[in-house]
């Protein structure tokens, strides 16, 4: 089985822990874009995981080897397509990764999708952008979101 360079993965999230185990090999040094999100009702148990260590540190654990970045979790997606390439200011998505140039990667590939990416950090700050955070369900421009979350404009 071959993958690209870069994977976007939106799958519910108590179904990482068997990609993982399962594509473990294939995905490996891919950068992964994780725009998973846990909701207790759907995915059970793995949610009480992702509220105690966080969504990205989570990913990461049950998707070792990829270079993870956490991207477009925060909003219904048929907001992101109907906001792509927007009149200026775009829609800000925050971002989170521990590589840096994945995250640059990730960056490239977002604007290209007609965002503005804002990067809020290690995998450990994705806290800051996932289900119930201050970051999550913002359809806001980069200057608001970065208000919103005290990152320097």
């Amino acid at each position: 089985m071959h993958f690209g360079d870069v994977l976007f993965i939106a799958v519910p999230y108590g179904a990482l822990p068997q990609i993982g185990q399962d594509f473990g090999a294939a995905l490996k040094g891919k950068i992964m874009l994780d725009a998973c999100n846990a909701v207790t009702a759907r995915d059970g148990t793995i949610t009480d995981e992702v509220e105690r260590e966080g969504v990205g540190v989570v990913s990461q654990k049950y998707l070792p080897g990829t270079r993870l970045v956490r991207a477009f979790n925060t909003l219904n997606y048929k907001i992101f397509a109907t906001e792509a390439n927007r009149p200026d200011p775009k829609l800000a998505i925050p971002i989170a990764g521990d590589d840096a140039e994945a995250v640059q990667t990730a960056a490239g590939l977002i604007r290209d999708a007609g965002f503005d990416p804002v990067v809020v950090g290690k995998l450990a700050d994705a806290t800051r952008f996932q289900r119930g955070g201050p970051g999550y369900g913002q359809a806001v421009s980069a200057a608001e979101l970065k208000q919103k979350l005290s990152l320097s404009p």
